[in-house]
């Protein structure tokens, strides 16, 4: 898959493998012919390739690539990838700066009709857990998800995760930014003070189209899986995502809209997607929806 082991002597350290262009009828390929290998969790109710994807584009720059497919439209199964995004976006308006030819940078559309409104929100959390699942099988690098949007290293973050809702229609946009190849002394100072890193920093050097087919084999079995009984917990997904969320356990300081903080612990994830987060001395937990959220201890 691309992938040279941390640690062997034939390992590149420049990230040179990694930034190879991007091919997207070679993409599309390799999720659509049937011939990707197992990834992900294995849950039922998704194919093993070929169901969902029905297009994939490349493009050297844009502004937003979730932009770009909340105006396109058009129908489920979209992926578009970007080089370089000169205005990408993150969680609250923020900023999201990709290195081009060193990250992947992309958008799939959904149109999840099946699933209730208010369990939606499960839409993010759900590509988190596949992109995790894809980096720890193609790289070989111990991805675990922070509520409710960033796949981490250990404390440093990888990727980040922007859900989208059309307003016209039932079209949701999944943004993901992932560093792959970006060298340490060009990632970006993260505004909440959690430190990037890529997985060429973490000592794997990935090739990307391989990975990128993977993650969207396994989102794609994911989401199927999610349409087809958008129960979290009898699908399996509640326990998916809680299994490599390392948010839970953990003391956490909630920065809640209008300056607003909650600290305490993080004790699960309710059926809405959201964090419950017991406040010391409390004698329950508090539901928090939307929130930067920062591991204390």
């Amino acid at each position: 898959m691309g992938t040279v082991p941390a640690g062997s002597a034939a390992e590149a350290t420049d990230g040179t493998a990694a930034r190879g262009p991007l091919r997207a009828d070679a993409v599309l390929g390799a999720v659509t012919g049937g011939s990707g290998r197992p990834g992900g969790s294995g849950r039922p109710g998704g194919s093993g390739g070929g169901g969902l994807w029905t297009a994939v584009e490349v493009v050297a720059s844009t502004g937003s690539t979730n932009a770009d497919l909340l105006a396109r439209g058009g129908p489920e199964g979209q992926v578009l990838v970007a080089e370089e995004q000169t205005a990408g976006r993150g969680r609250a308006g923020r900023a999201w700066v990709s290195v081009p030819g060193a990250s992947l940078t992309f958008s799939v559309l959904l149109r999840p009709a099946s699933v209730p409104p208010a369990l939606r929100g499960w839409l993010p959390l759900l590509t988190g857990v596949a992109v995790a699942a894809a980096v720890r099988s193609v790289a070989g690098v111990a991805a675990v998800l922070k509520w409710p949007n960033d796949v981490l290293v250990g404390d440093r973050k990888l990727a980040g995760i922007l859900a989208e809702q059309s307003p016209a229609d039932d079209a949701v946009v999944v943004g993901v930014g992932l560093n792959v190849a970006t060298p340490e002394d060009a990632l970006p100072v993260s505004p909440n003070g959690l430190p990037a890193t890529s997985l060429l920093v973490e000592g794997a050097e990935v090739a990307r189209e391989p990975l990128l087919a993977e993650i969207l084999r396994c989102l794609e079995r994911e989401y199927l899986a999610f349409r087809a009984d958008p129960d979290p917990a009898r699908s399996g997904l509640l326990a998916e995502y809680t299994a490599a969320c390392a948010t839970l356990g953990r003391t956490v300081r909630v920065e809640l809209p209008a300056g607003r903080l909650l600290v305490g612990q993080a004790e699960g994830i309710d059926r809405g997607g959201r964090l419950l987060v017991r406040p010391v001395g409390a004698a329950s937990a508090t539901p928090v929806s939307a929130g930067d959220i920062v591991h204390l201890r």
